[in-house]
């Protein structure tokens, strides 16, 4: 499994376009094979901030998504006119938290 963590920085002026860009893309997203999580949230308006949280069943199914069409469209858009610090994190093992 692969779990994607971070931010992404924008312009503040850019949210509201960015939010309804998200929207439209996590539909098809969340529906994607290996798509386990999917999220981009607004974090601080203010700061232009969104907390990125993805669950991938692979790194193939991640290759599979970022060549997507739709996602090449996004990236397209977006960026150039973004900053982020995600980060991949390999994950070997799941469990539930008390255990």
């Amino acid at each position: 499994m692969l779990i994607l963590m971070g931010y992404i920085h924008l312009d503040p002026s850019d949210v509201e376009a960015f939010v309804s860009d998200v929207e439209q893309i996590s539909l098809t997203t969340k529906a994607e094979k290996g798509c386990l999580f999917y999220s981009i949230t607004l974090d601080d308006r203010s700061a232009g901030r969104f907390l990125v949280a993805e669950r991938w069943q692979d790194q193939p199914s991640l290759a599979a998504h970022l060549e997507k069409a739709e996602t090449l469209a996004f990236l397209e858009t977006w960026g150039d006119r973004l900053n982020s610090d995600l980060r991949a994190y390999d994950v070997s093992g799941e469990r539930t938290p008390a255990a």
